[in-house]
């Protein structure tokens, strides 16, 4: 306040704030080289704008976003010095890593990188460098990049040549993936169409014809599932000399012609779950998950053909109640072993060991395939959710009575989904 009683503003700022004030953010990188007479700090400035516009990508959106996120961050970010065993200085932006520098030093030095010394001490990738820091690149060439990079990594110049080699690598799998694809259909002696490509994608729910053969060439599909697929679609295409089950309106109509096919006998009024599946198309309700064993009733639906439902399924009051006249009757029947689909929960105190001694009895004791585990612990309580496949309900229980003898497991039940 003047003496005069009016407030007066000063402002106080070096040359470079003034610089930066008067000239732009583009002026702060003048004094960031050694030689401020020459203008060293806007070249160097300048050589990393266009290496960021060079790796930007296509030019869509989401590169165009990034982009400038990048530019933002180099342009506000401070450095930190650190140098290379040989004593050469590297200037980095504040906040970066091990794997930073070594993406910093060369590409092919950052992709193999997998661990650093810093001041003669081991340190992970992640690690946030500090100024004079010494740091040595300690590279493997089994070392791939992967996602989990991007996580901890803060220069764009790394950001960008973890996602270039990524994609890169991807590109691998799909191609590879595509090969092996090609081999087994020619064994199967089935042409490789864009028509049967696109039936693989529906069939192993890919989103894409790329995430299909990239799920291929991973590892994620076993291309010796391609025969299943084969049989499959055999199936469905011989399902045209089965009873049209869409044509009949109600259950009355379905059991006149189970009986034409049964003849004379006691259960001719009866779908025979297994005997008839040659004759009638009908499937196993996914809401309930039947299995052989179970008390079931069929459900005549209008254009899905008969669904097999459990007495005890949660839709079948409303089933029973509002569509009576679309109720059928239905039965296992001796058949050849099948696998069905079921789900157990288990429950129980967490242990060391415990997943291991689960899977003991459900994969070497028992024999059965499992589809999915879900394993979720907290506090020292776990909670699992497996998916697995059994021959019948008599094969389910004898599974639910050993693992209830797993030290450590307190319940397992059923569930239908």
């Amino acid at each position: 306040m003047s003496r005069l009683g009016q407030w007066v503003e000063v402002q106080i700022r070096t040359e470079r704030m003034n610089e930066i004030a008067e000239k732009g953010y583009a002026a702060h990188w003048k004094y960031k080289g050694n030689d401020t007479q020459t203008g060293a700090g806007i070249e160097a400035w300048i050589s990393q704008v266009r290496d960021m516009i060079e790796s930007a990508g296509s030019g869509e959106k989401k590169a165009a976003i990034e982009f400038v996120d990048d530019f933002r961050s180099n342009l506000y970010s401070e450095e930190v010095f650190v140098f290379t065993p040989k004593g050469d200085l590297q200037v980095l932006q504040r906040g970066a890593t091990a794997l930073d520098f070594a993406f910093d030093i060369h590409t092919q030095i950052g992709a193999r990188c997998m661990a650093a010394k810093v001041n003669n001490t081991l340190v992970p990738l992640s690690y946030v460098l500090q100024n004079g820091d010494q740091v040595e690149v300690i590279t493997s060439n089994r070392q791939k990049p992967n996602e989990d990079w991007l996580r901890f990594v803060v220069t764009s110049k790394a950001r960008t040549k973890i996602k270039d080699l990524i994609k890169e690598e991807n590109k691998r799998y799909v191609t590879d993936g595509r090969e092996l694809v090609n081999k087994k259909l020619r064994l199967l002696r089935i042409e490789m169409t864009n028509e049967v490509i696109n039936q693989l994608r529906a069939y192993f729910g890919s989103k894409t014809t790329d995430d299909f053969f990239y799920r291929v060439g991973k590892g994620h599909i076993d291309v010796g599932e391609l025969k299943k697929f084969k049989s499959d679609k055999e199936a469905k295409e011989n399902r045209t000399n089965k009873l049209n089950t869409d044509a009949l309106p109600d259950a009355k109509a379905f059991v006149k012609e189970l009986k034409k096919i049964h003849g004379e006998r006691a259960d001719a009024d009866m779908l025979l779950i297994g005997e008839d599946m040659d004759k009638i198309d009908y499937t196993l309700s996914k809401c309930c998950n039947p299995i052989s064993g179970d008390d079931v009733f069929g459900f005549v639906t209008i254009n899905e053909g008969i669904k097999i439902h459990r007495v005890t399924c949660p839709n079948a009051v409303e089933l029973m109640s509002n569509h009576g006249n679309r109720i059928i009757k239905a039965k296992w029947t001796s058949q050849k072993e099948l696998a069905f689909l079921a789900g157990l929960r288990i429950t129980g105190t967490d242990r060391v060991g415990l997943i291991n001694d689960v899977t003991r009895v459900i994969s070497n004791e028992l024999h059965i395939n499992m589809r999915s585990v879900a394993i979720d612990s907290k506090d020292g309580i776990f909670e699992g959710n497996i998916r697995l496949y059994v021959h019948d309900t008599a094969h389910l229980e004898t599974l639910m009575r050993k693992l209830e003898r797993v030290q450590g497991v307190f319940e397992v039940v059923r569930f239908d989904s």
